[in-house]
């Protein structure tokens, strides 16, 4: 492994192993020697006119090698757009802490897809115990169906969230009669 306090030149070709044991090979577009980050452009796994961006932490990786060094120093790099950058990285991680928070509470596939449907419009989502509360008013109970949707009966809130879960398994129906179709 190259030692993470080395430099990496921007345009140079860099690969390297992710503690998930995911090979990254791509062109150095920034790398931050004090927090040991690098950011490499990679060849998209989906289209050939774009591009895959990681920004991988090198303290976490293993066997990091210069594949090709620059041979010419580019030019200077466009600025990023931070605030984008910084609100697709938070709505990232906020997705993957739902679906932590969906498979650590212990219920089946079911209940932890409808807690992931329902976070998608509504941020104000929780598990207690087996139930999915929503506006710390609404409770779904296991199996999740419509009939397990309680709160206030005249709340709007209530309304809302039986629209999401009837939306949710009409949806899930449909997959299902798909899937034994074909």
């Amino acid at each position: 492994m190259a030692a993470v306090s080395d430099c990496f030149s921007i345009g140079s070709m860099v690969s390297c192993t992710t503690c998930f044991k995911q090979s990254v090979e791509g062109e150095v577009l920034a790398f931050d020697q004090m927090s040991k980050m690098l950011i490499l452009k990679c060849t998209s796994s989906n289209s050939s006119k774009l591009n895959d961006i990681f920004v991988v932490n090198l303290a976490l990786c293993s066997d990091v090698q210069v594949k090709k060094e620059v041979e010419k120093v580019p030019d200077v790099p466009q600025s990023l757009n931070l605030q984008r950058l910084s609100t697709r990285v938070r709505n990232a991680c906020e997705q993957k802490e739902r679906w932590i928070s969906a498979m650590s509470a212990g219920v089946g596939p079911d209940g932890q897809k409808l807690y992931m449907a329902i976070s998608k419009t509504i941020k104000q989502v929780a598990w207690r115990g087996p139930n999915i509360v929503v506006f710390n008013d609404v409770t779904i109970k296991p199996p999740y169906k419509l009939e397990d949707v309680n709160g206030s009966p005249d709340s709007r809130q209530l309304k809302y969230v039986r629209k999401i879960v009837e939306k949710f398994l009409n949806d899930q129906a449909d997959l299902d009669e798909t899937t034994t179709t074909t």
